[in-house]
C-alpha cells in the first residue's frame, strides 16, 4: 500500500526561520512511515514558498512525489469558505483505498482547517487518518515525531471508560445515588441526563403527586451546574399561586410606575432565574395571559414586566412539572396548545411508586436513613419486621397512592416509634395498618374524591378546608354562572353586605387553592365524558360477553 499526505502548505513554519524543523518536509524524512506523494494545498501567494518546499523534499526524500494544489481561499478563518473548497477538493479528489493509505497532515493550516479536517474524516467524505507531525524531542528523533491520531478512540479506552463512567455518575446523580432495578425508570433517567446535558431546551416531567419531581427539578439544576450550562440558581415556582391580579407582576415583574408607590416594584421570577433554572411546578394551573406571556418569552428570549415601555432580555432553563395529560387539558382549553408544542420537545413520564416493586428496598432504605438525619438517631430493622414491610410494600394490591411522600411518611413514623432504636413487627404490623386505613379513607371519602378530580394532591389539604372547598365545587359546577355559584354560597352573609359581589369574593376563595370557575367545569365536563366512555365500553364487553 502506497502511503499518501494531505495538508497545506504552512506558510510561516515550512519557511523554517524560526526554528529547522519544517513540518512539510519533515514529515517525508520518517524511514518508518515512507511517503509516497504528498499533496500540498497552497494558494498563488505562496507559490514560490511551495515550490521550495517541494525542492527540499525531493532533495530529502526522493521517492516521495509532491503534488502542488493550488487552493484559493479568500478568508483561511472563515468556517463556510474553508469547508466548503475543502468539501469540493474531496468530492473530486478520486481516492483508491485498494492502492492508497490516506492521511491528513493537521500540523499546518489554521485552526479552522484543522476542524474542517474532523469533520470530513469523521464523516468519512476524506477516507483518511488524521496525521499530527512535532518538532525534534533530542536525539533519538532528528526528523521529529509522528501522531496517528484514531478517530474510533480505540487507542484511548482509559479515556473511552472515563466517558462511560461520567455518564453513569450523572445518571446515578439524577436518581439520587439510589440504585434502580426498573428498566423502565431508568430508561427514563439516561435519557434525562443525556437531555438535560446537551440541550437548553424546556423539559417537561410528567407524574402523579409525590412521585418526586420537585426533587428531580433540583438534581437536574445541579447536574446542569456541573456541565456549566447554567451559572445561576434554581427558582422554584408553584403555579397554584400565581392566581389573580398579582399573578403576572409575581411571574414577570413590575414597575413602580404601576401603582406609584415606594416599595410596590419587584423583580419577578423570569428575572430571579436569569442564567439559571426555572421550575414551573403544577404547570396546568398557570393562568390562560401568563402561558401566552411565558411562550412569548421563552421563544424571544424578552419580555415587558407590568408597566415597563422596553423588554427585558432573559436566559434561563425552564423546567415544567404536572400530574394531568397536558394534551387533554388543551383539548379543553384549560393549556394553550402552543405552549404545549413548545413544551412537547422534551416529555419525560415518571413511572409511580407502585409500578417499581423491585425497588421497594433500596427507597425503603433511602426514606429511612432521610428520617435518621432529620431526627438525629440510628435505627435498625428487625429481620422479621424488615421482611414484613417489605412483603407489604411489593404486594400487588398495595397502592402507594401518595408514592413517596407515602413511604417518607412511613419511614418517619417508624423511625419515631422506634424508642430503643429497633423497628418491631408489631411496629410494622401497625404502620401497615395506619396506611390501610389512609388509603381505604381516601376512597370513601366522597368530598376527597370529588377535590382529587381537580387538585393534584387532595389529601394535602386540611380536613376542615376540604369540606368547604367540596360545597363550593358542587355549588360551581351545579350553578350556571360564577356569580350564580356565589349568591348560593353566600345566600346569608350577603345581606349584611353593601356590596354584594359573590363573584369576586369566590373568586379569591378558590384562588386559594390554586382553582379558577374554568377549570373546575371544564374538568368536571371531562370527567363525565371518561364515565360514559367506561360505560359504554363495559356495556360493550357485556352484550360480547352473553352474545
Amino acid at each position: 500500500m502506497r502511503n499518501v499526505v494531505i495538508g497545506f502548505l504552512g506558510t510561516i513554519l515550512d519557511q523554517g526561520r524560526r526554528r529547522s524543523w519544517r513540518p512539510s518536509v519533515q514529515i517525508c524524512a520518517h524511514s518508518d512511515f515512507p511517503v509516497d506523494r504528498l499533496e500540498l494545498l497552497h494558494d498563488h501567494l505562496n507559490l514560490r514558498l511551495a515550490e521550495k518546499v517541494a525542492r527540499d523534499i525531493v532533495a530529502l526524500s526522493p521517492r516521495t512525489e509532491v503534488r502542488l494544489v493550488d487552493m484559493e481561499i479568500t478568508n483561511p478563518w472563515d468556517f463556510q469558505e474553508v469547508y466548503g473548497k475543502l468539501y469540493d477538493f474531496a468530492e473530486s479528489y478520486g481516492f483508491d483505498e485498494d492502492r492508497e493509505s490516506y492521511y491528513v497532515h493537521l500540523t499546518t493550516g489554521t485552526h479552522v482547517a484543522q476542524i474542517c479536517w474532523f469533520l470530513l474524516t469523521e464523516s468519512r467524505h476524506i477516507p483518511a487518518r488524521l496525521l499530527q507531525s512535532g518538532p525534534p524531542c533530542g536525539e533519538a528523533t532528528p526528523d521529529g515525531t509522528i501522531d496517528i491520531i484514531d478517530l474510533d478512540l480505540e487507542r484511548y479506552n482509559a479515556l473511552q471508560r472515563r466517558f462511560e463512567a461520567t455518564a453513569r455518575e450523572h445518571s446515578y446523580m439524577l436518581r439520587g445515588g439510589i440504585p434502580t432495578k426498573n428498566a423502565a425508570f431508568h430508561n427514563v433517567i439516561e435519557r434525562l441526563e443525556q437531555v438535560v446535558t446537551r440541550s437548553d431546551e424546556p423539559v417537561l416531567l410528567v407524574g402523579e403527586a409525590g412521585i418526586g419531581k420537585t426533587t428531580l427539578a433540583r438534581r437536574i439544576h445541579e447536574l446542569k451546574r456541573q456541565r456549566h450550562r447554567v451559572k445561576g440558581r434554581l427558582v422554584h415556582v408553584n403555579c397554584a399561586g400565581l392566581q389573580g391580579p398579582y399573578a403576572m407582576a409575581a411571574l414577570f415583574g413590575q414597575r413602580r410606575n404601576v401603582a406609584g408607590l415606594a416599595g410596590t416594584e419587584r423583580a419577578g421570577f423570569l428575572s430571579e432565574a436569569e442564567g439559571g433554572v426555572l421550575f414551573l411546578d403544577d404547570i396546568d394551573l398557570l393562568p390562560h395571559a401568563e402561558q401566552g406571556l411565558l411562550l412569548d418569552a421563552l421563544e424571544s428570549g424578552s419580555y415587558y414586566p407590568v408597566g415597563a415601555n422596553t423588554a427585558q432580555n432573559c436566559r434561563f432553563h425552564l423546567i415544567a412539572a404536572t400530574s394531568y395529560d397536558l394534551s387533554v387539558l388543551a383539548q379543553q382549553g384549560i393549556m394553550r396548545r402552543d405552549l404545549l408544542a413548545r413544551l412537547a420537545l422534551w416529555v419525560f413520564h415518571l413511572p409511580p411508586l407502585r409500578n417499581r416493586r423491585e425497588d421497594m428496598e433500596v427507597e425503603l432504605m433511602y426514606e429511612l436513613e432521610k428520617a435518621e438525619r432529620s431526627l438525629g438517631c440510628k435505627i435498625g430493622f428487625n429481620v422479621d419486621a424488615r421482611a414484613r414491610y417489605l412483603r407489604f410494600a411489593r404486594d400487588p394490591a398495595t397502592p402507594w397512592s401518595g408514592n413517596y411522600r407515602d413511604m417518607s411518611a412511613s419511614a418517619r413514623r417508624l423511625c419515631t416509634f422506634a424508642g430503643r432504636g429497633r423497628i418491631t413487627l408489631s411496629m410494622v404490623e401497625a404502620e401497615i395498618l395506619t396506611l390501610s386505613r389512609q388509603w381505604a379513607a381516601v376512597q370513601q371519602d366522597a368530598d376527597l374524591a370529588l377535590l382529587a378530580e381537580i387538585l393534584p394532591d387532595p389529601a394535602g389539604v386540611d380536613e376542615f378546608d376540604r369540606a368547604q372547598l367540596a360545597a363550593a365545587v358542587r355549588a360551581c359546577r351545579e350553578a350556571s354562572s360564577l356569580s350564580a355559584a356565589g349568591r348560593r354560597l353566600f345566600a346569608i352573609s350577603r345581606q349584611e353586605k353593601a356590596s354584594q359581589n359573590d363573584a369576586d369574593r369566590l373568586r379569591k376563595y378558590l384562588a386559594r387553592f390554586g382553582l379558577n370557575w374554568e377549570r373546575i367545569v371544564r374538568l368536571r365536563t371531562h370527567s363525565q365524558k371518561m364515565t360514559v366512555a367506561a360505560r359504554q365500553m363495559a356495556e360493550k364487553k357485556t352484550v360480547g360477553h352473553l352474545s
